[in-house]
């Protein structure tokens, strides 16, 4: 375990041991500030045990799955005889298990002391945890967030992505109420583990906060994998009927399934844990902070996604260092939502960082967007790896780029290029200059950059 709980006194108190939580404490011993990290739970928190990590292991069986299914098509004759899920969640235990070892020795040896239980904020400077208080002169929350359930009765056949990730079993047929991020997800690797899926989405559309090209391709990709999608209606109703699930829309269309997953997004843990008796302000639960991240009360703070904004866990560890250095008196840059890197793990995977063509036209000008969609039909390695999709970027008419999208199989590995494109605010001619590898698919970043300069080298 981490260090023992002896201290009471702390120049760093946190509240939360997830994502934004640990980062703080981490980066905050690094200036020699002493720490102190409250955890009713598992260090690591969401992300680690029941979010990113755990999710994305499933979805890597799932490609697996996939592959097996359409090796012949390369010369490799190969057959799927099976999914045994109590293997695949065992796989995932193992990988989680693995980490959670990890960050656990990690804190012990950076000497943060690990304060196990249920923390509530008693006063502008005090933590109590089962009854025994402990001060910090700064207070940082980090109390994460929870799944919405929207009042239904989670339990059996009805479950939200934690449960889910437990089933050791493969259900024959699944209805997933949300079409964002983590429905798309699960949809997709329960798809490919042979589920007859059903998305149900009050909005439009899928990944609706995604770029319409990029929402085009997605739908287009779960239509042909025979995902099927019920958009623009919200649900009404759930029910366990004993033998499965029946789904009942605000039109009064009825959806039955043997399974049904409730993601339609996360809300913040703040409930209770006495923050507004402290003078904090809350709006629907999120925590309310200045651009520095400060509550405006005391010396606390309020990181990751108590915080209204993006839910990520990479913008939890970025606020966690953020706070951090504030404290130890560094004024370190903010990051602002719209320039954080985005990715969401389906098939085919999606990334995105910066402005959507019609985010950038509301803050830039109809007529002072510029754009450019380069195919990966066009790309030798998405050829290869027989992916479609496309890459897209959006730029101030005469300026920098300021969005990059992409969807496709492993696109995710080019979010890095396209964050430092978008943070860097680089122009497309300063893109089209770089010598991007050959065959790889970040060749189709430079392809885009040099299409959106004029000079296309292949189109």
């Amino acid at each position: 375990m981490a260090e023992e709980a002896t201290a009471r006194e702390f120049d760093v108190l946190i509240l939360g041991g997830g994502s934004a939580g640990y980062a703080a404490a981490l980066r905050s011993v690094q200036y020699g500030l002493t720490v102190g990290l409250i955890e009713k739970a598992k260090l690591g928190g969401t992300c680690l045990h029941w979010g990113c990590i755990p999710t994305k292991a499933y979805l890597h069986a799932a490609e697996l799955a996939d592959e097996a299914r359409t090796s012949s098509k390369y010369g490799i004759n190969t057959s799927l005889e099976s999914i045994d899920m109590a293997a695949v969640r065992g796989y995932k235990d193992g990988i989680v298990a693995g980490k959670f070892k990890g960050l656990t020795g990690l804190l012990k040896q950076k000497k943060v002391t690990v304060i196990q239980g249920e923390g509530k904020l008693v006063s502008q400077n005090e933590i109590e945890v089962d009854g025994t208080r402990y001060s910090g002169k700064n207070i940082v929350l980090a109390s994460g967030s929870e799944a919405k359930t929207f009042g239904l009765p989670i339990g059996g056949r009805i479950m939200t992505s934690t449960e889910a990730l437990e089933l050791d079993y493969t259900p024959k047929s699944a209805i997933v109420l949300g079409g964002g991020v983590i429905g798309s997800e699960f949809a997709s690797a329960w798809n490919s583990f042979g589920v007859d899926v059903t998305i149900i989405e009050g909005l439009d559309h899928l990944v609706a906060n995604e770029d319409p090209a990029i929402i085009k391709v997605i739908e287009r990709e779960f239509k042909k994998k025979k995902i099927k999608t019920s958009l623009g209606t919200f649900f009404e109703k759930v029910e366990d009927t004993g033998d499965g699930v029946k789904v009942t829309l605000a039109d009064g269309k009825e959806f039955t399934a043997e399974v049904c997953l409730v993601a339609v997004g996360r809300g913040p843990v703040t409930a209770g844990l006495g923050y507004e008796e402290q003078g904090i302000t809350l709006d629907r639960g999120f925590v309310i902070t200045n651009e520095r991240l400060h509550t405006g009360v005391g010396n606390i703070y309020a990181i990751g996604d108590i915080v209204p904004g993006l839910q990520l866990a990479h913008r939890g560890y970025q606020q966690g260092h953020f706070v951090a250095e504030e404290i130890a008196g560094n004024n370190p840059l903010i990051v602002e939502d719209i320039n954080i890197p985005k990715v969401t793990f389906t098939d085919p995977e999606v990334m995105s960082v910066g402005y959507t063509e019609p985010k950038a036209k509301e803050r830039f000008g109809e007529d002072n967007v510029e754009t450019v969609e380069y195919n990966l039909a066009g790309n030798g390695k998405s050829s290869i790896l027989g992916t479609g999709g496309i890459i897209k970027m959006v730029r101030q008419k005469n300026g920098p780029i300021v969005g990059v999208h992409g969807v496709g199989k492993r696109i995710s590995e080019q979010i890095g290029e396209a964050q430092l494109i978008v943070n860097w605010e680089a122009y497309p001619e300063d893109v089209a200059a770089f010598v991007h590898a050959h065959p790889t698919q970040n060749e189709a970043l430079g392809e885009a950059a040099m299409a959106l300069n004029g000079h296309p080298l292949h189109g």
